[in-house]
């Protein structure tokens, strides 16, 4: 496992928009923006089962988060990494970032679906940092 640079941590604890790069069955890279969090040097992403990220680390756990903060644009935090997902906390991790990110006590978008969110994390084997 690789630290990340205390350094750029507020960017990972305060609510930044990261994009999260996945591989395609094909082999393309994915790419989503995605609500971000940290838990010690791993990151966490909550989504759904069965949607495209989803689909994508079950058959190649590799992911890369990219996060460049709104004040500081030429700067930015890349953790490459070795993804694990699991629903155990799932609700939870979505409620507590739509709180961070919004201010809402709760992530409604999935109210009245079957959608099972779904906890993924990221463990850094590499981390990139620009900070100007």
């Amino acid at each position: 496992m690789v630290a990340i640079p205390d350094s750029v941590k507020p960017w990972l604890d305060s609510p930044e928009f990261a994009t999260i790069a996945t591989l395609l069955p094909d082999g393309r890279p994915h790419l989503s923006v995605v609500w971000v969090a940290r838990d010690g040097d791993d990151l966490l992403v909550s989504t759904v089962k069965g949607r495209r990220k989803h689909l994508n680390l079950l058959a190649d756990p590799r992911a890369t988060v990219l996060v460049s903060p709104k004040d500081n644009p030429y700067s930015y935090v890349e953790v490459r990494g070795t993804a694990t997902m699991t629903e155990e906390g799932g609700r939870e991790l979505i409620d507590r970032l739509c709180n961070e990110y919004t201010g809402a006590e709760r992530y409604t978008m999935d109210d009245g679906t079957d959608n099972v969110r779904v906890v993924v994390r990221i463990t850094p084997d590499k981390v990139v940092t620009l900070q100007r």
